[in-house]
């Protein structure tokens, strides 16, 4: 089941160590399969807010998302975005091909009160 790191990042100033980022970061999920799914783009809003930037990295499992984030490589460079963008990132499983949202929903009915 593929898996996604999403990265929620605030906006930030210019600075070479960003750049320096952008630059390796590729290098560091490509040997667990992972690429950038959404980078460097403009988003809409629709409600609420979202102050920043989304970055999406797919890959094929949960267990490649994580040995990539405690990779030596990858948090070698984590200080060089972590110094100067604050943001929220999560590491997070995709659903199985077929997946039905009623089940899900169906679940949720029988933990409600009768009524």
């Amino acid at each position: 089941m593929r898996a996604y790191a999403i990265a929620h990042l605030r906006e930030a100033a210019p600075h070479p160590e960003i750049a320096e980022y952008i630059e390796r970061i590729p290098a560091t999920f490509e040997p667990y399969g992972g690429r950038f799914l959404v980078h460097a783009t403009q988003h809409e809003v629709k409600e609420g807010s979202w102050p920043g930037h989304v970055v999406v990295i797919g890959f094929p499992g949960i267990a490649e998302a994580r040995a990539w984030w405690d990779s030596p490589a990858y948090r070698e460079i984590a200080p060089l975005r972590s110094r100067h963008i604050e943001g929220d990132i999560i590491l997070v499983e995709g659903v199985p091909e077929g997946y039905d949202p009623t089940a899900t929903a169906q679940a949720m009915r029988e933990t409600l009160p009768a009524g």
